[in-house]
């Protein structure tokens, strides 16, 4: 199928229905699944294969964080390649996505998860970049994929810094409610934050409009009259995403007494702060306590977007905040979106799993199923928006 592209002259975006030609294979329960097409019939040069063979003992040091560290200079960066590296992550997004798609509603989100991690690492196996993963599933000893500090692709440059998230919602899957994701962000190496122990972060993310405007030490009221004028809405008008839990009953009231628009979601504030920038969305802010890797890709997508985002790291109790500490971390310090993601080159894309207000949900079909995605680059400011249709036979 021939892509169809339009161009906005004031907003770049691409609109592409493509039919990829992947192979599939049937796992033991007869269910098709996406391979890579690297990883059938990929001809593995000697460069390569020694890239490959060094994933295990390329040389790392510990530094005093506790951080991994390479040691090796990157060949070539992210900001200095020319071709568009998000275009080979959406497939990426798609696979984790249709896999994880297979679980909508049946009450497993750890099986939900486990679908997507092991989809999104099978197609990254594949993809020729050599990539560090600086936000993943969590520490290595309790991920066994997709882990902190993991290598991933095939070892060509260029080299890259990677946040993965390949199912961001994974209570939303497992009882079946709309807004999961599967998203990843790169970045040159050494850009994006590492927040090592520290889990939790007060976040405000806006759009292009309101960037510059808001500040996270000042109150939510406050915040929100400077996000009113700088969007040009009145107070009344304003939308503001708060996740639903306990900690945020203060911040709820506080908004409810500016009288703005409070939308609370129960799982998914990378898809939430994205909406800050998206220009068919009316979220205009999204404010509270989430988790930092979730801030840190976030901060990625929003970078490519033009938006903003500030945070602030939390701890939600002594112990944590003492192991935060230890690490070198300051609790009260602002972490700006050049903290969280540097200046260079960054890619984004992320792929719906369920139905929501940024991405349709993934869909199954007599012939397999169809996805939707974004793709979006920093340096040009390009967004697009890409169907596919995966066919099983």
């Amino acid at each position: 199928m021939s892509p169809l592209a339009t161009y906005s002259t004031c907003f770049s975006t691409t609109l592409l229905t493509i039919t990829p030609r992947c192979a599939t294979t049937r796992r033991s329960d007869n269910i098709p699944r996406l391979v890579p097409s690297s990883s059938r019939r990929k001809v593995v040069g000697p460069r390569t294969q020694k890239a490959l063979s060094d994933k295990t003992s390329h040389p790392t040091t510990a530094s005093p964080k506790g951080d991994v560290v390479d040691n090796a200079e990157p060949v070539e960066s992210v900001t200095s390649m020319t071709r568009n590296l998000a275009l080979e992550m959406v497939r990426v997004t798609e696979s984790a996505a249709v896999e994880a798609a297979r679980w909508l509603g049946k009450g497993d989100k750890l099986a939900a998860d486990k679908a997507a991690v092991d989809a999104m690492r099978e197609m990254l196996v594949g993809v020729d970049f050599d990539g560090f993963v600086i936000i993943g599933e969590g520490e290595k000893d309790e991920a066994p994929m997709l882990h902190n500090g993991e290598r991933v692709g095939t070892g060509e440059p260029p080299s890259a810094d990677i946040a993965v998230d390949p199912l961001d919602g994974t209570s939303l899957v497992a009882q079946g409610r709309n807004g999961a994701v599967s998203v990843i962000a790169i970045a040159d190496r050494k850009t994006l934050y590492d927040p090592g122990r520290a889990f939790y972060m007060n976040k405000i993310a806006v759009g292009p409009e309101a960037a510059g405007v808001m500040d996270i030490n000042l109150p939510p009221g406050e915040n929100v009259r400077r996000i009113a004028k700088a969007v040009g809405k009145p107070v009344s008008e304003v939308t503001c995403v708060v996740l639903d839990r306990p900690r945020h009953d203060q911040l709820i009231a506080d908004l409810r007494a500016t009288g703005c628009r409070i939308h609370l979601i129960a799982d998914g504030d990378v898809a939430a702060a994205i909406a800050t920038a998206w220009p068919d969305s009316d979220v205009d802010v999204l404010m509270g306590m989430g988790g930092t890797p979730e801030g840190v890709i976030a901060a990625a997508a929003l970078r490519c977007l033009g938006g903003e985002i500030q945070g602030k790291l939390w701890a939600k109790d002594e112990e944590e905040a003492a192991l935060i500490l230890a690490d070198g971390r300051d609790l009260d310090a602002v972490l700006t979106i050049d903290d969280l993601c540097g200046a260079g080159e960054v890619f984004f894309a992320a792929t719906g799993v369920s139905d929501g207000d940024l991405l349709p949900g993934v869909r199954f079909t007599k012939f397999g199923a169809v996805s939707h995605s974004m793709v979006l680059r920093s340096k040009s400011r390009t967004v697009r928006e890409i169907k596919t249709q995966h066919r099983w036979h």
